[in-house]
């Protein structure tokens, strides 16, 4: 596909086009990036690319890892070191270079032809340049822009999945390390009851089934320790892994307890509205639909007429005159008129159409039970706290009570000891799942729970 190209004067129109061309960005698109996932992380993305911001980086880190970790301060250290996410960072310089590319002219054809037969030489020389790819170029720079703008918006939501996960790792492992002390209180008590019932047994004063009772308690109870001191390093290596840390980093500190509860139980109006206009995922859905549209046009446009060749020529040999002037190549459609490939493109409009409907469908559904969740898990958080903590305080009061008036015996003390552990590590369980659905809402909706919708349009006034 070429088209003739004189040597000494370019066409106004092309030298207008040539001027318009895109180029590369300082950052790749990054500074897009980092507007669109704001809102929803609640903190500006930040990314390293020279050496000196790569060594404040960091620096930060390890200023962050000397005191106890916070949520916020894990979502910081996992942007700034996880690695997954830097290398979803660089398919952002490979989406705008194909965006570059694609509004670049075709560069021009040069062709150069000597030949000798006995004391003739013939030269033939021929510029040339590309006629279709001119034609479609402004059609073709405005599908790679949008396919770049489609990058942007994924990599802004795989910002905000690696905080979703990573704040999940947190909420894990705060509860997993706190589970085990009281765990640990669980054990020293069926410990204590188990060596006084066998000095008991030993003296005659207690007898061989409820010696093997309280032997039952503490084995059960070492086996239960062991589980939570595993499950434990498997949560923090979790979250080791997602905060992109060596080992000689993972001496970090974590809080003694989860954060408190809200007051009050959130509610939600609209959420599915709300994750209509919020969620990056159909944004990008909806412009790649777009996107196939157009190309799809483009294909039907040059189906029958793919190949065509217009070259200006120049040719000399000694003894005859100079020869100029023009060669047409026209590819004849005898066998391929183009419809496997406008079907190809129909067909791949079409899925992503389909997988645009899904993930709307999805994100709907996803909403509803996250907001159930969410709501449930708060309420049964509040019930530990409020009801079930109290109550078996109490009841570990009175039987504190009995017990110096000589009216309840040791054994039943420490047996609600144990039972109290247990509670209290149920609601542990509880604010770490309030948590984690918290987290799960945010990640449904595309942004925080109590937060005024913003929508990638407006996060992204330019709409590249």
């Amino acid at each position: 596909m070429f088209i003739f190209l004189r040597r000494r004067v370019l066409p106004a129109a092309l030298l207008a086009v040539l001027a318009g061309c895109a180029s590369l960005s300082p950052d790749q698109g990054f500074g897009e990036v980092a507007v669109l996932a704001k809102p929803g992380l609640g903190q500006t993305p930040p990314r390293a690319r020279t050496d000196e911001e790569r060594a404040a980086s960091r620096q930060m880190v390890q200023q962050l890892l000397q005191k106890p970790l916070s949520v916020d301060a894990a979502v910081q250290i996992a942007l700034l070191n996880n690695r997954g996410l830097q290398a979803d960072y660089e398919a952002l310089g490979i989406a705008e270079a194909s965006w570059v590319q694609a509004s670049r002219l075709p560069n021009p054809g040069f062709s150069f032809g000597r030949t000798r037969s006995g004391d003739d030489i013939k030269i033939d020389r021929s510029f040339s340049m590309a006629v279709m790819g001119l034609l479609t170029l402004p059609v073709t720079a405005r599908i790679e822009a949008r396919q770049f703008q489609v990058g942007k918006l994924n990599t802004a939501n795989r910002i905000l999945q690696v905080a979703a996960d990573t704040r999940n790792a947190y909420y894990r492992s705060v509860a997993a390390s706190q589970s085990v002390r009281y765990q640990e209180q669980v054990e020293s008590a069926a410990a204590a009851s188990s060596e006084l019932a066998g000095k008991m047994a030993q003296a005659g004063n207690f007898n061989q089934l409820e010696l093997a009772r309280e032997q039952a308690f503490h084995a059960d109870a070492v086996t239960q320790l062991a589980r939570s001191r595993q499950l434990a390093v498997a949560a923090r290596e979790q979250l080791i892994r997602l905060l992109g840390l060596s080992s000689e980093q993972s001496g970090f500190t974590l809080p003694q307890q989860l954060p408190e509860l809200p007051k009050q139980r959130p509610s939600l109006q609209d959420s599915e509205q709300l994750a209509m206009a919020q969620r990056l995922d159909i944004t990008a859905a909806k412009l790649e639909v777009d996107g196939l549209q157009q190309s799809l046009g483009l294909n039907r446009a040059t189906r029958f007429i793919n190949v065509l060749e217009l070259a200006y020529l120049h040719n000399s040999e000694p003894g005859a005159s100079r020869e100029t002037g023009y060669q047409v190549s026209l590819e004849i459609p005898l066998f391929d008129w183009g419809g496997a490939r406008v079907a190809k493109s129909e067909a791949i409009y079409m899925q992503a159409a389909h997988r645009l409907a899904e993930t709307a469908l999805n994100a709907q559904s996803q909403v509803r039970v996250s907001y159930a969740d969410y709501q449930s898990a708060y309420d049964l958080a509040r019930h530990y706290r409020d009801q079930v903590l109290p109550l078996r305080k109490r009841v570990s009061d009175e039987y504190l009570l009995r017990y110096n008036g000589m009216l309840s015996s040791v054994f039943e003390l420490l047996a609600d000891a144990r039972e109290q552990a247990n509670a209290v590590n149920a609601a542990i369980d509880a604010e770490r799942d309030f948590w984690m659905a918290d987290n799960a809402m945010q990640l449904a909706l595309g942004g925080p729970v109590n937060q005024p919708p913003q929508t990638a349009a407006s996060a992204n006034p330019q709409g590249k």
